[in-house]
This record gives structure tokens, sequence and C-alpha cells, in this order.
């Protein structure tokens, strides 16, 4: 194992002055602050601690920024395989979306509401819907974008296995890490640690309390739902020959009892054309096929789109997926946590949600609170 510090230490009275509280009018010291967690939230917390001056380290496991702003390339184009679409409430986010000029555009979902497994539609999209925006080419594009700035303070492909005090410095944090290629790594110096990560990652680096026992507590009851995701692809759809295939709506939120919601890929801005569909099961059918083989779910959700909209081709592309924490049921009911005493701060949509909206607003919540 080799051991690798982000920051050299400093001399015992530097360190002091470092960390000597700011008078009235003088600006704050600056920190160095290891996010975990480069989804939505993580990339929020992460920009706004650098703008106010700071350093920041974010850790992503994948090898790209995003979380559930996921998408996945494949021969016939991409699907947003998480997050399919986003909305805007809150000024700050708004403004946020305005300095990224060109990634978003709104989405004519032609959203209706799908009652039965025979796919009758009750009411059609009301001009009254608010509305749906996406990310171009994929909902990724909009995580990478804001996480550019952040250069070589970005470090992918590596998973933050246990948070420690730091070994020459007991009021610091250090970080154990795992690579791809099972490499170890220990990244040092950091004055607080800000995790951007679902809940059951979230315990599990708190030591079940051990670090924060008030942190512990307050997720403890925090429940997502997981869900199965199908992604399926009908080029032929898009022969000369060939007439618009299946229903003239592009997206459903469903009350089948195995599909929650369905859209259509190719009718988002900026993609690519050939007939593809996304498919994200419900919450309770997600827990009880938790366990299930991606063929046998493939299986069965593709009978379910067949008797929603009434395309019962056999598609050329079929990839399932699960997400095991997706859908907040009982969230924290606070934009974020903070635990000024042991500097180690939780961040996530969970908190009040599950609207990418919810993750940003968090993120940013919890970068102004510990600044």
């Amino acid at each position: 194992m080799s051991t690798r510090a982000t920051a050299k230490k400093p001399a015992k009275a530097a360190a002091d002055r470092h960390r000597t509280p700011a008078g009235p009018g003088q600006p704050r010291p600056s920190r160095h602050f290891a996010v975990v967690g480069a989804g939505i939230a993580g990339v929020a917390c992460a920009r706004t601690l650098v703008q106010a001056g700071h350093k920041v380290t974010l850790f992503e496991r994948n090898d790209a920024a995003g979380g559930r702003m996921a998408s996945v390339d494949t021969a016939f184009g991409r699907f947003d395989s998480g997050a399919q679409y986003f909305t805007v409430r809150d000024p700050r986010f708004a403004l946020a979306l305005e300095n990224a000029p060109g990634v978003c555009k709104r989405w004519s979902a032609n959203l209706v509401r799908v009652l039965d497994a025979h796919g009758r539609v009750a009411e059609a999209a009301l001009p009254s819907l608010e509305p749906h925006w996406v990310a171009q080419p994929g909902m990724d594009s909009l995580v990478a974008r804001w996480a550019a700035p952040l250069g070589n303070s970005l470090v992918t492909g590596t998973r933050v296995t246990n948070i420690e005090p730091d070994a020459l410095d007991a009021k610091r944090w250090q970080l154990r890490t795992a690579g791809a290629d099972d490499s170890q790594h220990v990244y040092s110096g950091f004055d607080a640690v800000l995790l951007a990560v679902p809940p059951a990652g979230a315990r599990a680096l708190l030591g079940e309390g051990k670090l924060s026992a008030t942190l512990a507590r307050k997720i403890e009851p925090v429940r997502i739902a997981p869900c199965w995701t199908l992604m399926i692809a009908f080029p032929q759809a898009n022969q000369p020959n060939m007439s618009h295939l299946g229903p003239q709506w592009n997206a459903a939120r469903s009350t089948h009892h195995r599909v929650a919601w369905l859209a259509r890929e190719s009718s988002k801005p900026g993609r690519e054309p050939v007939e593809r569909w996304t498919l994200q099961a419900s919450a309770t059918w997600s827990q009880e096929h938790l366990r299930d083989a991606p063929s046998r779910v493939e299986a069965k959700l593709l009978r379910a789109f067949a008797e929603i909209t009434g395309i019962h081709a056999t598609p050329a592309h079929a990839q399932a997926i699960c997400w095991n924490e997706a859908q907040t049921q009982v969230p924290v009911g606070t934009t974020h946590l903070w635990d000024a005493k042991a500097r180690i701060g939780i961040a996530g949509d969970w908190c009040t949600g599950h609207r990418v909206e919810d993750a940003f607003l968090s993120g940013l919540s919890l970068a102004l609170d510990v600044i």
C-alpha cells in the first residue's frame, strides 16, 4: 500500500495560525475539504467551497462525475439510466443553470398518465404542467459541465473506504481509498469531510455512528426504495417503410404494478433518432425483485412494456440495471446535516426528497453552512 498526502503538514505554529478564528471584518482562513461523491449534490458543494476560496478534493468511485444523473452509451444511442428530467422551482437553481448555457433544453414530453395494464390513457398532457428540462446529449452532461472547473481536484475511479483521524494531526481527517485496480492510497490533511453519497454509504463511512453519533441518529430513519431500469432500442422503427412505432406520447407515469415510468429517449432534445425507450419499475416491484437476475427482470419488464404501449416487437437492444437507492420514501427532513464538532457533513437529494433540484440545493446549503 502506498501513502499519498494531498498537502504537506505545516509546523505546529503554522497549523495553529491556520485554525485561528478570523476577527471581525477579516476573511476566514482557507481550509481543505474532502467531498465524497461527485453527483450533483457533491459537485454543487465542492464548487461553492472553491468559489469561497477553499481547497477541495472531490472523490468519485466511478470514472466520471454524475451520480444518478447518469447516461449509458450504446450502439443505438444514449439512454438516461437515472434521472429522466428535472424541473426548476428555486431561483438559486435557475441561476446556476443560466451559468451553464447551451447544456439544458426544455423537453416537450407529452406527458400522459396510464391507468391500467392495457395502456388506456386517462388524460393527455395539460398546459399547466411545469416545464420538463433535460441536459444534452445526456443528463450527465450538466454535472460534467459544473465539475469541469474543479480540474484535478476531482479524483475519479476512487472509492473512499474509511475516514479516520490524520496520522500526523489528530485535529484533521485522512481518507483511505481503493482504486479500480485494487490500489490503495491515503489522502490526508482535511479540515472537514462532507459526504454526498446515498444513506447506505454514509452510514458505512460514519462507522455506524463511531465518527458522529449525531449524524448516524439523524439518518437512521431514512428509507430509499430501489429501482430497476430497463433500456430498450428498436432501430427498425426508423426504417423508411416503417410508421411511427407505438403510442403518440413520449412519456408516461404508469399505474401498472411493474412499471412506474416510461420515456421515449429519442424524443429528448439533442438525442439520437433511433427509437429508444427507458422504463423505470415501481418501488414496490423493484423491492420484491431486488435479487433477481437482470435477464429475468428484462423479460418481465418487456412484457409490461408491451401491455402498456402495444409495442410487441423484439428490441435489438435490452439492458436492465438496478439502482439500489433511487427514490426517497422517508427523507431526513432538512436540506443537509452538519456536525461542527466532528467536522463531518452530509448532503444529498434524500435529505428532502428525490428531485434533481433537491440534490443541488442540499449540496449548496451544506457548503454555505460549513463556510
